[in-house]
């Protein structure tokens, strides 16, 4: 595949991820989501996972681009949970900004090192 069709699907492949990550938050409860940013919480563990098994699959170049760099780049968000975190801090609940800052960094690579362990098997 050459490299043009290779960013074009990966492009392809952003969008539709970051639709996926919009209609996952978008899904929770607003009242949830202004007590806690549960929905960027699953998309990152969700996609750290998930980004995970395809490592841990070593599926061929084109389509591990497409999947990685691609859907699940555009699915995860650090930005938007450091954001997050942030708003926490400055809203004076420490407790929830330490569980969504640290807990979730933590909680994204032991499920990145699950879904590499999961996926190997798969390549």
């Amino acid at each position: 595949m050459s490299g043009v069709l290779v960013a074009l699907g990966i492009g392809a492949a952003g969008g539709l991820g970051a639709a996926a990550r919009y209609l996952l938050d978008q899904g929770v409860p607003e009242r949830w989501r202004k007590r806690f940013p549960w929905g960027i919480l699953v998309v990152n563990l969700s996609g750290s996972f998930a980004l995970g098994v395809v490592t841990g699959a070593a599926l061929a170049e084109p389509l591990t681009a497409i999947l990685a760099t691609g859907f699940l780049g555009g699915y995860t968000t650090f930005s938007t949970a450091s954001l997050d975190t942030v708003r926490l801090f400055r809203e004076r609940r420490f407790g929830a900004a330490l569980l969504n800052g640290l807990g979730m960094l933590c909680a994204t690579i032991g499920l990145a090192v699950l879904g590499i362990i999961l996926g190997t098997p798969l390549g």
